[in-house]
């Protein structure tokens, strides 16, 4: 069985209302932990950023990496057809336990004849591109699901703070883009396999969207180096 300490820790918060935090190890800060009520807060709770990006969703709606559904279950209490999709079939187990009516198991990269007016990718949603080489595709593929009008709403961070030192000295790696950062995952026993994430400066994005003909409209700035934008056609 592959491990899910991700969908496990959300299953276990959600069927007992307490769960351990997950123990993350990334390529750039070492240690670290992720809350897992931070999957579970309500509208009034969520970042400025978040809570834009819902407030501008419209029609048909796809959420990727969806987590334990929070962003699509308050859009489905605003009538909204929302759709939930995460690789996590614990996140996805969870998403249903919660009452979100469309919920899948299901690998982006594989969707195809569909099409939505809206798609979401937050609390840093972009990085499931993984590296910068793969931003292309991706955004094409974002593009083929887009009904006509349609828009992708993500945020992101520019993480070059991760390596400025006190006196502003910056001295990022030299062998790749400085915002690809390998991960693993641990909560309990289960250990996740390394993963990669993308973290993107603006003018990065802005520059890959514009090679994919879309539209890059920066939404918000964030409190801590992030930021919100709508990409469309």
């Amino acid at each position: 069985m592959t491990p899910d300490p991700f969908g496990q820790a959300l299953l276990d918060y959600q069927n007992n209302g307490t769960a351990d935090d997950i123990e993350t190890y990334s390529s750039v800060a070492g240690k670290d932990i992720l809350p897992i009520n931070h999957f579970f807060r309500s509208y009034p709770d969520m970042p400025k950023l978040e809570q834009k990006a819902l407030d501008l969703c419209t029609g048909k709606v796809l959420d990727i990496g969806c987590g334990a559904g929070s962003h699509s279950l308050y859009l489905q209490e605003k009538g909204f057809d929302v759709t939930g999709i995460d690789l996590s079939k614990g996140a996805v187990e969870t998403c249903q336990l919660r009452g979100l009516k469309k919920a899948q198991v299901l690998d982006f990269w594989q969707l195809k004849n569909q099409k939505y007016d809206s798609i979401l990718l937050l609390m840093n949603g972009i990085g499931l591109c993984g590296t910068l080489d793969k931003l292309p595709g991706f955004f094409e593929l974002l593009k083929s699901l887009l009904n006509p009008g349609g828009q992708i709403l993500t945020d992101s961070s520019d993480i070059i703070y991760m390596y400025t030192d006190e006196e502003g000295n910056i001295e990022v790696p030299q062998s790749k883009y400085y915002g690809e950062v390998k991960f693993t995952m641990t909560y309990k026993m289960q250990k996740s396999k390394a993963f990669n994430w993308l973290y993107l400066d603006t003018n990065t994005l802005n520059f890959y969207a514009k090679i994919c003909d879309l539209q890059c409209q920066l939404v918000l700035d964030g409190s801590h180096y992030d930021y919100l934008v709508k990409l469309f056609v």
